[in-house]
């Protein structure tokens, strides 16, 4: 499904239903970074963590305003033909993804922080796939606003950022052989989630092939 999108063949109401869909996973991201910061102990961790809630739900600090990355996510869904209110209302949501999204948010509040923060470093390939996004994108869907992708264009150097962190903090808990083939499997279990959602969304559109 991904394939799909970034290679031109989707339809616009394909790239709609990802859009909509993918909302519910953006929405549930601060949420899933607030619940590794209630488990967290240490503070110089939870000091740098605190970034990804604001670059996702926006701040108003000291003359300073980011709309955040939710926000640019409505501004995209617009560029693509949808309202804000079909988007905020979730009625285009499929259950599958809600059911896998809600499953990892779970996951962040019961596991180990230091689990949680494992799971978030599906990023490492988030730059490269918000790159492969924007050189693709205007090139093959003209009919979307160009200003509807600084999501991506703002994604590319956060999830650098967020990286850094998130893998040092593995690093330095998950030091032995056991500990680190259960990263693996923590990994694998956010894959799985990524997975779910795509496949939810390839039976709900389809895939062109």
């Amino acid at each position: 499904f991904n394939v799909m999108l970034n290679t031109g063949k989707a339809t616009p109401e394909q790239i709609r239903g990802w859009v909509a869909n993918r909302f519910y996973y953006q929405i549930a991201i601060p949420i899933k970074d607030a619940a590794v910061m209630s488990n967290c102990p240490d503070r110089e961790v939870r000091r740098g963590w605190i970034q990804r809630i604001l670059d996702h739900d926006g701040f108003e600090i000291g003359g300073v305003k980011d709309p955040g990355g939710i926000e640019a996510w409505l501004r995209l869904g617009e560029a693509v033909g949808l309202t804000r209110e079909e988007i905020e209302d979730q009625r285009h949501l499929i259950p599958a993804v809600k059911f896998a999204v809600d499953a990892y948010v779970n996951f962040a509040r019961r596991a180990p922080w230091q689990e949680a923060v494992c799971s978030s470093l599906t990023e490492l390939f988030a730059p490269e796939i918000h790159k492969q996004r924007l050189a693709t994108w205007p090139q093959h869907y003209a009919w979307i606003e160009p200003q509807g992708l600084s999501y991506f264009r703002n994604r590319v150097s956060q999830a650098r950022r967020d990286v850094e962190q998130g893998l040092a903090v593995t690093l330095d808990h998950f030091d032995t052989r056991a500990l680190q083939e259960r990263a693996l499997e923590i990994l694998q279990f956010k894959l799985d989630i990524l997975w779910a959602m795509n496949d939810a969304m390839a039976l709900k559109y389809g895939v062109n092939a």
